[in-house]
């Protein structure tokens, strides 16, 4: 029962095929299966099993400013390598504007390993216990620290091709990257799950109760950490006094003390769809219509953008909460399934095209 929203094209014909021969897309059925928020609780505390082992590396970047990269290398006790080597796909994984690690991300992470992909997790600026060197976060939508990772990224794996995948509201930071940097993004192809498209109205709409408090707590504990740095050029008080997702953004990026702006200007400069125009690699949006997070698809969907633009493809389920997509089966997520087999039919796809018009490989 889901549905392909995209402009006609080869690359649509051949993603359409792959995807409706595939077994995937049988996501069975499921103890609540109208019950979304089940779904999105039942992603955020169960732990993957068994748990990966990570290599953390620290990225300096050009400010000195440190991210932090996660390469996942399996159940079993971490190797000497970190991050694998050879021609294998490099996954990029991106978690939510919160920095939360979820058990479902990491379980994408074991299944993209298990098929030979190379996964690592995108750590942002004080999340995730990445160390915070400057009083200096990451913007909703800023792709400033994703770019200089991506080139890091390139360059420690030349032959391989760079896939990312983003989940919930993380997808504003790699579709803002994606229409920044337009053909030179350095991606093969991406995918987003259950993406935020409208980064302003999701702030401003807020979210379920039983979802945004424990996001903003998880938030409040992270940057407590950090209150001695972070009082040079925010408010602490209304930092820690913050009510909910959109105050606390404001408390961050907006009253700060040495260049204080307006919510209107910060989300010019944020939004993730600012740039979608200049969007030049394939773009795989899986939602749900039942959505508890994002909200209704009548007005969190830039439906028109997937009917013009031939590098967005919106593949919409009815049922499948936020980030979940259950399967039958402990730990089972047929979105993961079908992100993965979305890869496969894209180089599949590229692979063709390379060989029908003579193209050499890039190095």
């Amino acid at each position: 029962r889901c549905r392909l929203l995209c402009k006609p094209s080869a690359l649509a014909q051949h993603m359409m095929r792959s995807l409706g021969q595939s077994a995937v897309l049988q996501g069975g059925r499921w103890l609540w299966p109208r019950w979304p928020q089940l779904q999105v609780l039942q992603q955020l505390l169960q732990p993957p099993e068994p748990e990966p082992a990570v290599a953390r590396e620290l990225l300096q970047l050009h400010d000195t400013g440190l991210v932090a990269l996660d390469w996942l290398l399996g159940p079993q006790r971490a190797r000497s390598g970190r991050g694998g080597g050879g021609p294998s796909s490099v996954l990029l994984l991106i978690p939510s504007a919160a920095g939360k690690v979820t058990g479902g991300l990491l379980q994408l992470g074991l299944r993209a390993l298990e098929q030979g992909f190379i996964p690592v997790i995108f750590n942002r600026r004080g999340h995730n216990g990445c160390p915070l060197t400057t009083p200096r976060l990451q913007p909703f939508g800023d792709p400033g620290d994703l770019r200089e990772t991506v080139t890091y990224l390139c360059c420690r794996h030349p032959a391989a091709s760079l896939l990312a995948v983003s989940e919930g509201s993380g997808s504003g930071l790699l579709l803002a990257y994606l229409g920044e940097s337009g053909s030179s993004s350095r991606l093969t192809a991406a995918a987003c799950i259950s993406p935020i498209f409208r980064g302003r109205d999701w702030f401003e709409a807020g979210m379920p109760w039983f979802y945004e408090w424990p996001l903003l707590l998880h938030l409040k504990r992270g940057l407590s950490r950090y209150m001695g740095a972070l009082a040079e050029v925010v408010d602490v008080d209304r930092l820690l006094g913050s009510r909910s997702l959109r105050e606390l953004e404001e408390a961050l990026f907006c009253q700060t003390k040495s260049r204080p702006t307006s919510w209107e200007a910060y989300w010019e400069r944020n939004e993730p769809l600012r740039d979608a125009d200049e969007v030049a690699v394939p773009v795989l949006c899986l939602c749900s219509a039942d959505d508890p997070v994002r909200g209704p698809p009548a007005r969190s969907l830039p439906l028109e953008l997937f009917r013009s633009s031939p590098y967005f493809f919106l593949l919409l389920t009815p049922r499948g909460g936020h980030c979940g997509f259950p399967r039958r089966g402990p730990g089972r997520c047929w979105g993961h399934e079908a992100v993965l087999e979305y890869f496969r039919a894209m180089a599949e796809f590229l692979q063709a095209e390379e060989r029908r018009k003579g193209l050499p490989r890039p190095r």
